[in-house]
């Protein structure tokens, strides 16, 4: 059996890309908070003195890739509750049993499970534009893409490692949304992180979603609070780490 079957991953990339496409109320679910953030934050704030944010920087700008990057973050991670549907329905026993590496499968579903969060950023970004919002160039766009692909596998790796603990989608959602709703508030997305008190931002300072965040500011807006090498850099080695453990865990999963 090889340790990676590129056959099984675009297997399963498909199944998860064609779920997605057909669900058009998962579609407009999974747009409907960022939307709201974007619009009530973006124009309730508009003109407010926020500590921190850059005098030539309007909120709508500064706030859309914040919003982008939650979108990432919900997705992605929500993308372990597929695992544990196919675990409801007998799908995933199926595959656990076929003779396909482990590997091969956890890379499938962040194959899937990216693409799907991917499409979900990139209309928000495109809603975004009737709203006010500009890119600094055009020219920044596929930069702003690897950023977002890199969140994406960060986060559907957190998600696949997350549901490879849990045999109930229910106990899933109630912590994964624990988990996401601090990340945010902790990545820098509505605020400048420099308005935060020191101890609370080195926690800030250990989220990747701070990092890609931060990195797509600087390509779309122009400002960032690192530098944008760091940003990529970070989130290299957050989505590597992200992989590695989700496969670890999905190891011992059980065909049941």
């Amino acid at each position: 059996m090889r340790l990676v079957d590129g056959q099984a991953i675009y297997g399963l990339w498909l199944r998860d890309t064609k779920r997605f496409l057909r669900s058009p109320s998962r579609i407009i679910g999974s747009l409907a908070m960022p939307l709201l953030f974007l619009v009530f934050m973006g124009f309730g704030f508009q003109g407010a003195a926020i500590p921190g944010l850059p005098e030539d920087v309007d909120y709508l700008q500064y706030l859309v890739p914040g919003i982008v990057g939650f979108t990432m973050l919900f997705g992605a991670s929500f993308a372990g509750l597929s695992i544990l549907a196919d675990q409801d329905v007998g799908f995933l026993k199926e595959i656990l049993v076929a003779p396909v590496s482990r590997t091969s499968i956890v890379l499938g579903r962040i194959a899937g499970g990216s693409t799907t969060a991917l499409v979900q950023a990139l209309l928000i970004l495109g809603l975004s534009i009737p709203l006010g919002f500009a890119p600094v160039s055009l020219l920044s766009l596929p930069i702003a893409a690897v950023f977002l692909v890199l969140l994406a596998i960060t986060f559907v790796g957190f998600g696949i490692a997350l549901a490879s603990q849990f045999s109930d989608s229910e106990g899933f959602g109630l912590i994964v949304q624990f988990v996401i709703f601090p990340l945010f508030f902790l990545s820098g997305a509505l605020y400048p992180l420099e308005g935060l008190p020191s101890s609370v931002r080195y926690l800030a300072y250990a989220n990747p979603l701070t990092y890609g965040v931060d990195g797509l500011r600087g390509v779309l807006v122009g400002t960032s609070s690192f530098s944008v090498w760091l940003d990529l850099g970070a989130l290299v080695v957050s989505s590597v780490a992200m992989v590695a453990i989700g496969a670890a865990l999905f190891q011992r999963v059980e065909a049941v």
